[in-house]
Formats: C-alpha cells, sequence, structure tokens
C-alpha cells in the first residue's frame, strides 16, 4: 500500500556546524553554511486522521530512518527538474499533554532539510520565509493496515472505520513501512494536521472497487499458471519414464506461460506418438464382424 499523508509547518532553521556535517555526508562536494539553507518539517504524526487511519510510533520511528536522504519536490510530481531540497536528519517529537483521537499522546516525524542559496532557489527560500509554501505531503509504503478493533488486518473484518464499538473508535493502523520514496511542497493540503492519500502506482489513483478486481483477476491468473504448470508435468512424465518428476516440477514451477505453452506441446506431439488413439468400430462394423452363432444373443 502507498501512503500519501499531509502535514504542515516549514520552520526556517540556522546552520550548525553539526548540521553541516550531516548535510555534507549527502553532498558530492564540501559546502559552507553560507552556500545552504535550512528548514524544518513536520512529515508526519499518529494522530487520526480523516481517513480514520494513522501511522504507529513504531512506524513514525521507522520512517524517519527511512526518509533521511530523500529528495524533497512539488505535488508529487516525479521529475529531477523539481527536485529542491534533502532530508538530512530527522526526530520524533513527542508531546504527551496533547492527546490523539486514539487516546494516547501525540508525537510526530520532524526532519531538517537543506537547499542550496542559488539565484534559482531564491524565490523558494522568499517564499518558505514568507509562511506561503509551509505545508508539506511525503509518499512512503507500508505492509500492513491493521483494524484498531480486533486487530486483523483492515478491510477484511466486519468493523468499520469511523465508527465506535463499544468506547472503541475504529480506524486503521498503518504499520510497518517498507520505502520513503519524497516529500512535496503542497499547494493545499487535502487532510486538516494530516491525512493520506493511497496510491498502488506512482501518477494513478486505483479505488478500492478496482483494486478488488484486479485481485481476482491476479488470482485467476494464478490458477491458470499453476493448472499448465501441473499438465506439462503430466505430459512429461508420460513421455518420459526415466525422468525424476520432482526435479522436472521444481524447473516448470519457475517457468512463464510462453515456455509452459511450448513444453506442452512438445510433451502433447511424444504423448500421441506413444499411446495413439485406436479407431472405433462402427456399430454397422461391428455387426459384420460378429460371429453368426452370437445372432441369437442379439435384442
Amino acid at each position: 500500500m502507498e501512503i500519501r499523508k499531509e502535514q504542515s509547518v516549514a520552520e526556517v532553521c540556522s546552520v550548525s556546524a553539526e548540521d553541516l556535517v550531516l548535510i555534507n555526508q549527502l553532498s558530492k562536494g564540501k559546502l559552507t553554511a553560507e552556500q545552504v539553507y535550512t528548514f524544518a518539517v513536520r512529515l508526519c504524526d499518529n494522530e487520526v486522521d480523516r481517513d480514520f487511519e494513522r501511522f504507529d510510533d513504531e512506524a513514525l520511528s521507522t520512517l524517519g530512518e527511512l526518509f533521511v536522504g530523500k529528495t524533497g519536490i512539488f505535488d508529487h510530481q516525479w521529475t529531477a527538474e523539481g527536485q529542491t531540497a534533502r532530508i538530512y536528519r530527522t526526530e520524533l517529537v513527542w508531546e504527551p499533554e496533547t492527546k490523539t483521537a486514539a487516546g494516547d499522546g501525540y508525537c510526530y516525524l520532524k526532519g531538517w532539510a537543506y537547499l542550496l542559496r542559488s539565484e534559482k532557489n531564491q524565490d523558494l527560500i522568499e517564499e518558505i520565509e514568507g509562511g506561503i509554501k509551509k505545508e508539506v505531503s511525503i509518499g512512503c509504503s507500508v505492509s500492513r493496515s491493521i483494524c484498531s478493533v480486533c486487530g486483523a488486518d483492515s478491510g477484511t473484518c466486519e468493523h468499520v472505520k469511523g465508527r465506535t464499538y463499544g468506547k472503541l473508535l475504529c480506524y486503521a493502523e498503518l504499520r510497518q513501512p517498507t520505502d520513503a520514496y519524497e516529500w512535496s511542497f503542497v499547494a493545499v493540503p487535502a487532510q486538516r494536521q494530516a491525512g493520506v492519500i493511497k496510491r498502488f502506482a506512482p501518477g494513478k489513483g486505483v479505488d478500492r472497487q478496482e483494486w478488488d478486481t484486479l485481485c481476482k483477476q491476479a488470482e485467476l491468473g494464478r490458477s491458470y499458471l499453476n493448472g499448465l504448470r501441473k499438465e506439462v508435468v503430466r505430459l512429461a512424465l508420460l513421455a518420459e519414464d526415466a525422468l525424476d518428476g520432482e526435479s522436472f516440477a521444481g524447473i516448470v514451477n519457475r517457468l512463464e506461460e510462453g515456455d509452459l505453452l511450448d513444453l506442452k506441446r512438445t510433451f502433447e506431439a511424444r504423448v500421441r506418438k506413444l499411446f495413439p488413439a485406436e479407431a472405433q468400430l462402427s456399430r454397422r462394423r461391428e455387426a459384420q464382424t460378429r460371429p453368426a452363432s452370437e445372432d441369437v444373443f442379439l435384442v
């Protein structure tokens, strides 16, 4: 599952010696404090959003590691021309006095970014300092989405996000991030403090119904290939007495449709030669070949 999570506020920072050490680990040449402009952004948090989803604390910590070195762009447009800044360090910030909708202490992932002080970036620097560019959104992927009520994979149980069961609010907890793609300046965040927009492919959204259809089609494809592989193994064993079926099946399981169909045609031809089909006699022909003595038994 791919995730976009909107956050806000870019905070202007001064460049310290420690910052320069981290920045120069990412840069090709050695940069000075006069050459770089740094600011901090709130990347994502553990609050339940409008879609009734949120990152758990462990996911935020993992994202902190994944986002170091990731580039900042505009509106999630994956082009080299849009690269503007890069995250050089992150930190989880806790505000235990503030409670989330889930009832635990609020925390968010803070990232520090740098960009070069150049003529090209001057307008952007002024917009950050003037509060024009401050909303940001992240693009990442997670492997699990868990129902807060029963702990099952979200969407597989009877619980509905946004509803309350007893005193438990149902929401999906996003866990186990696998990758962080980028973070973007956005014109208008889709959510209030935090939000998610799911994507299954860059640049094209896929809704739940489309995703379910794709899953069914994929399952049909897997069933077809499994059946084709079994048929190839069956024919091969008929055609070759000395064939090691287990070893051959292991090889066949690594083949795709084109190679499987070629093997199927080859073994079918061999089987036809080894076991030619017997011609069936017509009823008239059968009657002609019966001995006369058997006619008494005909009805």
